[in-house]
Protein backbone atom coordinates (compact mmCIF):
# COMPACT_ATOMS: atom_id res chain seq x y z
CA UNK A 1 0.00 0.00 0.00
CA UNK A 2 1.39 3.25 -1.20
CA UNK A 3 1.09 6.51 1.41
CA UNK A 4 -1.26 8.03 -1.05
CA UNK A 5 -3.62 5.30 -0.40
CA UNK A 6 -2.90 5.17 3.26
CA UNK A 7 -3.75 8.86 3.29
CA UNK A 8 -6.39 8.32 1.48
CA UNK A 9 -7.71 5.13 3.65
CA UNK A 10 -7.20 7.08 6.94
CA UNK A 11 -9.01 10.32 5.75
CA UNK A 12 -11.95 8.36 4.74
CA UNK A 13 -12.18 6.43 8.28
CA UNK A 14 -12.27 10.02 9.66
CA UNK A 15 -14.62 11.56 7.54
CA UNK A 16 -17.40 8.46 8.24
CA UNK A 17 -16.34 8.73 12.47
CA UNK A 18 -16.58 13.13 12.61
CA UNK A 19 -19.52 13.03 10.69
CA UNK A 20 -21.18 10.04 12.33
CA UNK A 21 -20.17 12.24 16.00
CA UNK A 22 -21.30 15.48 14.71
CA UNK A 23 -24.90 14.34 13.89
CA UNK A 24 -25.08 12.64 16.88
CA UNK A 25 -24.47 15.82 19.29
CA UNK A 26 -25.99 17.76 16.67
CA UNK A 27 -29.76 15.67 17.31
CA UNK A 28 -29.49 13.71 20.04
CA UNK A 29 -29.26 15.08 24.05
CA UNK A 30 -26.87 13.13 26.24
CA UNK A 31 -27.89 9.62 27.51
CA UNK A 32 -30.47 9.83 24.60
CA UNK A 33 -31.30 6.17 22.72
CA UNK A 34 -32.76 5.12 19.68
CA UNK A 35 -32.96 1.17 19.80
CA UNK A 36 -32.20 0.07 15.81
CA UNK A 37 -33.00 -3.85 16.31
CA UNK A 38 -33.44 -5.37 19.65
CA UNK A 39 -29.31 -6.23 19.98
CA UNK A 40 -28.11 -2.45 18.28
CA UNK A 41 -29.01 1.02 19.71
CA UNK A 42 -27.59 4.58 18.79
CA UNK A 43 -26.68 5.64 22.51
CA UNK A 44 -24.90 8.98 22.71
CA UNK A 45 -22.60 9.33 25.69
CA UNK A 46 -19.47 11.07 26.34
CA UNK A 47 -16.05 10.03 27.30
CA UNK A 48 -13.99 12.27 29.30
CA UNK A 49 -11.38 9.74 29.64
CA UNK A 50 -9.30 6.71 28.52
CA UNK A 51 -11.04 3.08 27.07
CA UNK A 52 -14.56 1.81 29.61
CA UNK A 53 -14.55 5.97 31.03
CA UNK A 54 -10.74 5.45 32.78
CA UNK A 55 -9.44 8.50 34.07
CA UNK A 56 -6.12 9.11 35.00
CA UNK A 57 -7.03 10.99 37.62
CA UNK A 58 -8.49 7.39 39.18
CA UNK A 59 -4.98 6.19 39.17
CA UNK A 60 -3.10 9.01 40.41
CA UNK A 61 -5.44 10.72 43.24
CA UNK A 62 -3.06 14.00 43.61
CA UNK A 63 -4.16 15.15 40.47
CA UNK A 64 -6.93 17.03 39.01
CA UNK A 65 -9.08 16.08 36.81
CA UNK A 66 -8.72 19.11 34.43
CA UNK A 67 -4.95 18.37 34.71
CA UNK A 68 -5.39 14.42 34.63
CA UNK A 69 -7.87 15.56 31.29
CA UNK A 70 -5.36 17.79 30.28
CA UNK A 71 -2.08 14.94 30.02
CA UNK A 72 -4.19 12.28 28.97
CA UNK A 73 -5.09 14.45 25.47
CA UNK A 74 -1.32 15.42 25.39
CA UNK A 75 -0.49 11.74 25.87
CA UNK A 76 -2.46 10.81 22.44
CA UNK A 77 -1.44 13.91 20.47
CA UNK A 78 2.46 12.36 21.28
CA UNK A 79 1.21 8.40 20.91
CA UNK A 80 -0.63 10.10 17.30
CA UNK A 81 2.76 11.64 15.78
CA UNK A 82 4.63 8.04 16.66
CA UNK A 83 1.95 5.80 15.07
CA UNK A 84 2.50 8.19 11.90
CA UNK A 85 5.81 8.26 12.13
CA UNK A 86 5.36 4.47 12.26
CA UNK A 87 3.21 4.06 9.50
CA UNK A 88 5.38 6.25 6.87
CA UNK A 89 8.59 4.04 8.18
CA UNK A 90 6.90 0.87 7.14
CA UNK A 91 5.57 2.13 3.92
CA UNK A 92 8.72 3.41 3.05
CA UNK A 93 10.75 0.01 3.98
CA UNK A 94 8.20 -1.76 1.85
CA UNK A 95 6.42 -3.81 4.47
CA UNK A 96 3.63 -5.90 4.10
CA UNK A 97 -0.03 -4.72 3.28
CA UNK A 98 -1.36 -6.23 6.53
CA UNK A 99 1.15 -4.08 8.50
CA UNK A 100 0.06 -0.75 6.70
CA UNK A 101 -3.67 -1.50 6.59
CA UNK A 102 -3.28 -2.61 10.48
CA UNK A 103 -1.41 0.77 11.25
CA UNK A 104 -3.48 2.82 9.19
CA UNK A 105 -6.83 1.62 10.51
CA UNK A 106 -5.02 2.88 14.68
CA UNK A 107 -3.51 6.11 13.37
CA UNK A 108 -6.93 6.86 11.73
CA UNK A 109 -8.65 6.20 15.07
CA UNK A 110 -6.58 7.83 17.13
CA UNK A 111 -6.80 11.06 15.18
CA UNK A 112 -10.22 10.64 15.22
CA UNK A 113 -10.52 10.34 18.79
CA UNK A 114 -8.03 13.93 19.29
CA UNK A 115 -10.15 15.47 17.44
CA UNK A 116 -13.01 15.45 19.81
CA UNK A 117 -10.44 15.91 22.93
CA UNK A 118 -8.80 18.69 21.96
CA UNK A 119 -11.97 20.53 19.97
CA UNK A 120 -15.31 19.86 20.92
CA UNK A 121 -15.02 21.75 23.91
CA UNK A 122 -14.70 24.75 21.70
CA UNK A 123 -16.92 23.43 18.89
CA UNK A 124 -19.82 22.78 20.64
CA UNK A 125 -22.12 23.62 23.74
CA UNK A 126 -23.07 21.06 26.42
CA UNK A 127 -25.32 18.18 25.47
CA UNK A 128 -26.91 17.69 29.27
CA UNK A 129 -30.82 18.39 28.83
CA UNK A 130 -30.15 19.90 25.28
CA UNK A 131 -29.34 19.25 21.99
CA UNK A 132 -26.05 21.07 21.26
CA UNK A 133 -25.27 23.59 18.83
CA UNK A 134 -22.39 23.65 16.48
CA UNK A 135 -20.15 27.08 17.20
CA UNK A 136 -22.63 28.33 19.83
CA UNK A 137 -22.56 31.98 20.31
CA UNK A 138 -22.15 31.85 23.63
CA UNK A 139 -18.84 29.45 23.20
CA UNK A 140 -18.07 25.72 23.91
CA UNK A 141 -18.97 23.77 27.00
CA UNK A 142 -15.19 23.75 27.97
CA UNK A 143 -11.75 25.04 26.76
CA UNK A 144 -9.08 23.50 24.15
CA UNK A 145 -7.71 20.29 24.98
CA UNK A 146 -10.83 19.66 27.00
CA UNK A 147 -12.93 17.74 24.66
CA UNK A 148 -15.08 14.98 25.14
CA UNK A 149 -15.08 11.86 22.91
CA UNK A 150 -18.54 11.74 20.97
CA UNK A 151 -19.95 7.34 21.75
CA UNK A 152 -22.90 5.97 19.93
CA UNK A 153 -22.17 2.62 18.87
CA UNK A 154 -24.22 0.01 21.58
CA UNK A 155 -24.79 -3.80 21.23
CA UNK A 156 -26.22 -5.28 24.34
CA UNK A 157 -27.17 -8.12 22.83
CA UNK A 158 -28.11 -10.40 26.55
CA UNK A 159 -29.56 -8.21 29.29
CA UNK A 160 -30.21 -10.06 31.96
CA UNK A 161 -29.96 -11.61 36.09
CA UNK A 162 -26.89 -13.89 36.44
CA UNK A 163 -27.34 -17.72 38.11
CA UNK A 164 -26.89 -17.39 41.42
CA UNK A 165 -24.12 -20.28 41.64
CA UNK A 166 -21.51 -18.29 40.14
CA UNK A 167 -18.71 -17.17 42.08
CA UNK A 168 -18.85 -13.13 43.06
CA UNK A 169 -20.81 -11.66 40.17
CA UNK A 170 -24.02 -14.64 40.80
CA UNK A 171 -27.61 -12.55 40.93
CA UNK A 172 -26.09 -9.77 39.20
CA UNK A 173 -27.50 -7.81 36.26
CA UNK A 174 -25.09 -8.62 33.47
CA UNK A 175 -25.30 -6.92 29.80
CA UNK A 176 -23.30 -8.28 26.67
CA UNK A 177 -22.33 -6.50 25.08
CA UNK A 178 -22.18 -3.47 27.25
CA UNK A 179 -19.33 -0.63 26.23
CA UNK A 180 -20.47 2.04 24.24
CA UNK A 181 -17.96 3.30 21.36
CA UNK A 182 -17.60 4.54 18.22
CA UNK A 183 -16.28 4.08 14.99
CA UNK A 184 -12.63 5.52 15.85
CA UNK A 185 -12.34 2.75 18.49
CA UNK A 186 -13.69 -0.04 16.05
CA UNK A 187 -10.65 1.08 13.73
CA UNK A 188 -8.17 1.27 16.63
CA UNK A 189 -9.59 -2.52 17.74
CA UNK A 190 -9.81 -3.61 14.18
CA UNK A 191 -6.10 -2.70 13.55
CA UNK A 192 -4.75 -3.81 17.16
CA UNK A 193 -6.68 -7.38 16.39
CA UNK A 194 -4.86 -7.46 12.77
CA UNK A 195 -1.82 -7.51 14.76
CA UNK A 196 -2.12 -9.55 17.35
CA UNK A 197 -4.17 -12.97 15.12
CA UNK A 198 -1.80 -12.25 11.77
CA UNK A 199 1.11 -11.33 14.01
CA UNK A 200 3.15 -12.94 11.06
CA UNK A 201 1.80 -11.63 7.95
CA UNK A 202 1.62 -8.58 9.29
CA UNK A 203 5.81 -8.44 10.09
CA UNK A 204 6.66 -10.82 7.33
CA UNK A 205 8.60 -8.41 5.14
CA UNK A 206 10.86 -7.41 8.66
CA UNK A 207 11.16 -11.08 9.40
CA UNK A 208 12.67 -12.03 5.57
CA UNK A 209 14.96 -8.63 5.77
CA UNK A 210 16.38 -9.84 8.69
CA UNK A 211 17.04 -13.54 7.34
CA UNK A 212 18.35 -12.01 4.19
CA UNK A 213 20.73 -9.74 6.17
CA UNK A 214 21.98 -12.49 8.17
CA UNK A 215 22.52 -14.61 5.33
CA UNK A 216 24.46 -11.88 3.88
CA UNK A 217 27.02 -12.05 6.77
CA UNK A 218 27.59 -15.73 6.75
Amino acid sequence: MSLKKATLFIIAILLVDQVSKVYIKTHFALHERVEVFSWFQIYFIENEGMAWGTKISDFISFISERTAKLCLTIFRIFAVIGIGYWLHKSILNKSSRTLIFAVSLILAGALGNIIDSVFYGVLFDASSGQVASFLPSDGGYDSLFHGHVVDMLHFPMWSGVLPEWLPVIGGDRFTFFEPVFNIADMAISTGIGILIFFNKRAFKHSETATKTDTSSLE
